[in-house]
C-alpha cells in the first residue's frame, strides 16, 4: 500500500503540480490574500510531495533502521504543520522531492547491453550424424559431437577443429581486429564467426561452460557489484538529525517560543545540500553532451574526478581498428613498388579477407588499373593464388608459399614488420619471392596528445588488449604508454582490472568491443567508443564518446575535477547559509515562513552556481557538436527500386542488391534529431 501511494505521488508530473500549488501560495502571500488555513494552496504541496517523503522516512527508520535526510525534513514539515505554518511545510517537502527527482534522473542506467550480448548466443548447430548434416538446437549438442561450421556461420559451442582450415573472427572474445587463422587441433570459441572455409569441430564445452556464456556471466556479476550512489545528505543524516533536534529543543526551551524551535528545524533541512550534487552533475552532463560525450550516470562523473589509473583497449580505441597498407617492399630489382602493388591487388581482388580488401583499397587510392585475375583460388587461413598477364602469382603467409615449393628468404623483412605490430603478405611471381605488403592498424591522431595530457594530470595509463604482445607494445610505445599486457581474453582483462583495484587504484577502463564489456562493468568508471563500439560495450560503459574522439578523455577528466570542486563549493555554501539561518532563527530574526524563504534562496544559489558549469571551457582543442549540421550516413532499403524519398543533394556511398530490394548507403547533413532525418529513413 505504501509503495502504491509513493509511486502515485512521485514523478516529474506530480512534482510540477506540487510546485504549482506552492507558487500559488507564494502569490497569495505577496498580495495579502487571506484564506482559511484548510484552503491554503500549500496543502496541495504538502499532500503531493510531503506524504511520499514522510512515508519514505518512516519506512527507512522502521524497516531498515536507517536515519536518512528525509527524516529531518519530515520532522520539520510536521512541526511546521503543528504550529500552522503550511507554506513552510510545503516548501521543504517540495525541495526534497525536486532533489530526489533530479538525482534519480542522473543515475538511471540502461540494461539493453546484456540482452544484446545474450542475443549473440547461437541457437542451432550443424551436427554430423552418420555422415549426414542435421541442424539441431544447441541444447541437443553433447560433448564429443562432431559439428560442421560453414563460412558465415557462428560457432555454436566451444570445440576443437578436427577437419579443415579457416579464418575466424574472434573479436567478440579478444577484440583482435584481424581474423585468426585456424587449422587442425586449434581451439574455437562459441559465438565467434567462421569467415571462409568449412570446418568440422568436436564439441568440448557446452551451455554454461562455454566461453560466450562465461562472458555473459561476467557482465552480469560485474553489473551486480555496482553499488548505487548514496546521497551525500543521507551520509551525514545520522548526526544531522539529532543535532538539529537538539538545537531546536534548546532554542525552544531557552526562549520559551516553540516557533523559534520550528524555524530552526525548517532552516536546518538539508535541501540545498541535497541539490548540491545532482544540479552540478546535471550541468556537467549537459555540457558534455554539447561536446559529443554521453554520461549515463552522475556517479560516473563523480568517480571520474578521483581516478588515478586509466586502462585502454587497443584496437578501435587507441587505433581506428581499420587496416591500411603501410609498407610496399619490393625485393626484385625489376619491379618497383607500383608494379608490386598492382600484382598483389590483382590477385587479392576476388578475396573477401580484410587484408585483401586493404590491398585493393590501396591500389584504388594509387589509381592503379587492377587486372582481372584468372584461375583464382582461395586457401582459407593461408592465402590466394591466380594467373594474370604477369604470370603465376601466390600471395599469403610463409607456410602457404613453402607448401607450394617456393623458397621464403625474407625473414628479416617479416621480423621488422612484426616488431612494428604489422601484418604481412608475401608475394611470389612465377615461383620467386618478389616482395611483401605490410599492413597496419592506424593510430588515432589524438591518442598521443591525449595520453600526454593525462600524464600531466598525474594519471597512470595502461593497455589491456587481446592483440598479440608485439603489436600491443609497438602501438603503446607510439602513444607513450609504458605498461602493456597482450593476448588477453575477456576474463583476463577483468582480472587485471580487479588486480589494479586491489592495489588501491581508482580505475577507468576505455574500450569498444563486446570482449571489453566485463572489464568495463568492473572498473570504477568506464568509457566506450560510441560510433564504432559494440552495443554491448556502449551499454556496459558509464560514458560513451559519440564521435569516437579519443582526445575527449582528458577533457572528461578536467570536467569531472571541476564538477567535484563545484559540488564541494555548493556543500560549503549550503552549510554556511544554514548555519547563519540557524543563528538568526534562535535570535528571533526569522520565523518559519521567512526561514523557508531564506532556505529556498540558499537552494537557488546552489543551483545557479552549479549552472555555471554548463558553459565553462576546459579544453580549447575540444570542439562542440554542431547539432544543426551533423554529418550522417546510414543504410536503408528500397522496394524493388521504388523510392519513398528524394536523393536530391544526397551522396550515395554504396549500393547493395539483396533479396529485400536495393540497399543504399547515404551521406548527408541534418539536425541532431530523428525528426530532421525522417525523410531519409522512410
Amino acid at each position: 500500500m505504501i509503495d502504491e501511494i509513493t509511486d502515485l505521488l512521485f514523478g516529474l508530473n506530480m512534482t510540477i503540480i506540487s510546485g504549482i500549488f506552492l507558487l500559488i501560495a507564494i502569490v497569495f502571500m505577496i498580495f495579502g490574500i487571506d484564506t482559511p488555513v484548510y484552503l491554503n494552496p500549500a496543502w496541495g504541496t504538502v499532500i503531493i510531495s510531503g506524504i511520499p517523503m514522510l512515508l519514505l522516512a518512516l519506512t527507512r527508520l522502521i524497516r531498515e533502521r536507517w536515519i536518512s535526510s528525509a527524516l529531518l525534513i519530515a520532522i520539520a514539515m510536521v512541526a511546521s504543520l503543528f504550529i500552522g505554518e503550511i507554506f513552510a511545510a510545503g516548501e521543504v517537502a517540495w525541495i526534497m522531492a525536486l532533489g530526489a527527482l533530479l538525482e534519480d534522473w542522473t543515475v538511471k542506467r540502461a540494461k539493453k547491453g546484456l540482452r544484446n550480448l545474450i542475443d549473440l548466443t547461437p541457437q542451432t548447430g550443424r551436427k554430423i550424424v552418420g555422415g549426414v548434416e542435421k541442424v539441431v538446437p544447441v541444447e541437443d549438442i553433447k560433448i564429443g559431437d562432431t559439428l560442421r561450421i560453414l563460412p558465415g556461420e557462428s560457432v555454436p559451442v566451444d570445440g576443437e577443429i578436427i577437419n579443415g582450415a579457416s579464418s575466424l573472427d574472434q573479436s567478440i572474445m579478444t577484440g583482435e581486429s584481424l581474423p585468426i587463422d585456424k587449422g587442425m587441433g586449434d581451439e574455437v570459441f562459441c559465438g565467434t564467426m567462421n569467415m571462409y572455409g568449412a570446418i568440422d569441430i568436436e564439441a568440448t564445452s557446452l551451455g554454461e561452460n562455454s566461453s560466450l556464456q562465461k562472458l555473459i556471466d561476467l557482465v552480469k556479476s560485474a553489473d551486480e557489484k555496482q553499488a548505487p550512489t548514496q546521497r551525500i545528505a543521507d551520509k551525514w543524516a545520522t548526526w544531522l538529525v539529532p543535532v538539529a533536534l537538539m538545537i531546536a529543543i534548546v532554542a525552544w526551551l531557552a526562549t520559551g517560543n516553540i516557533e523559534r524551535g520550528v524555524t530552526v528545524l525548517v532552516v536546518f533541512c538539508p535541501c540545498a545540500l541535497i541539490l548540491a550534487t545532482p544540479t552540478a552533475i546535471m550541468a556537467a552532463i549537459g555540457q558534455a553532451t554539447k561536446y559529443g560525450v554521453l554520461i549515463k550516470s552522475g556517479e560516473a562523473l563523480e568517480t571520474l574526478g578521483g581516478l588515478n589509473t586509466l586502462v585502454f583497449d587497443k584496437t578501435g580505441t587507441l587505433t581506428y581498428g581499420d587496416l591500411e597498407v603501410s609498407d610496399v617492399i619490393s625485393v626484385n630489382v625489376d619491379l618497383n613498388e607500383f608494379d608490386l602493388l598492382k600484382i598483389a591487388a590483382s590477385c587479392e581482388k576476388l578475396s573477401e579477407h580484410p587484408l585483401a580488401k586493404a590491398v585493393v583499397n590501396k591500389a584504388h587510392e594509387a589509381k592503379i588499373d587492377i587486372e582481372e585475375p584468372q584461375s583464382f583460388k582461395m586457401y582459407p587461413g593461408k592465402g590466394v593464388a591466380c594467373l594474370n598477364s604477369y604470370g603465376s602469382i601466390y600471395a599469403g603467409n610463409s607456410k602457404f608459399l613453402l607448401e607450394n615449393k617456393i623458397d621464403v628468404d625474407v625473414d628479416s623483412y617479416l621480423d621488422a614488420l612484426k616488431n612494428e605490430g604489422k601484418a604481412s603478405i608475401i608475394i611470389a611471381l612465377n615461383g620467386q619471392i618478389v616482395g611483401l605488403i605490410g599492413l597496419s592498424d592506424v593510430i588515432r591522431e589524438d591518442s598521443k596528445s591525449m595520453i600526454d595530457k593525462l600524464h600531466e594530470l598525474g594519471t597512470e595509463t595502461v593497455v589491456l588488449t587481446g592483440d598479440n604482445a608485439e603489436t600491443a607494445n609497438y602501438f603503446a610505445s607510439q602513444v607513450g604508454i609504458g605498461k602493456v599486457y597482450g593476448n588477453l581474453l575477456p576474463e583476463e582483462k577483468l582480472e587485471w582490472i580487479e588486480k589494479l583495484k586491489s592495489e588501491d587504484k581508482k580505475v577507468c577502463m576505455i574500450g569498444d568491443g563486446v570482449n571489453d564489456a566485463p572489464a568495463l562493468k568492473t572498473a570504477d568508471v568506464s568509457v566506450a567508443m560510441g560510433s564504432v563500439g559494440s552495443d554491448v560495450a556502449i551499454e556496459a560503459a558509464d560514458i560513451a564518446l559519440l564521435g569516437d574522439d579519443i582526445g575527449k578523455i582528458s577533457y572528461l577528466k578536467k570536467l569531472s575535477n571541476s564538477t567535484l570542486f563545484t559540488i564541494k563549493v555548493n556543500i560549503a555554501l549550503s552549510m554556511t547559509i544554514n548555519a547563519l539561518a540557524i543563528i538568526c532563527s534562535i535570535l528571533g530574526l526569522l520565523n518559519p515562513v521567512t526561514g523557508a524563504i531564506v532556505h529556498n534562496a540558499g537552494s537557488c544559489l546552489v543551483v545557479l552556481n552549479a549552472a555555471l558549469l554548463y558553459d565553462r571551457h576546459f579544453d580549447d582543442s575540444i570542439k562542440k557538436i554542431d547539432s544543426e549540421n551533423v554529418e550522417h550516413n546510414h543504410y536503408h532499403y528500397h522496394n524493388d527500386g521504388e523510392h519513398t524519398h528524394s536523393h536530391e543533394g544526397i551522396e550515395i556511398l554504396d549500393e547493395i542488391k539483396t533479396e529485400n530490394g536495393i540497399k543504399h548507403m547515404h551521406f548527408h547533413k541534418h539536425a541532431l534529431n530523428r525528426e530532421s532525418c525522417e525523410l531519409y529513413h522512410n
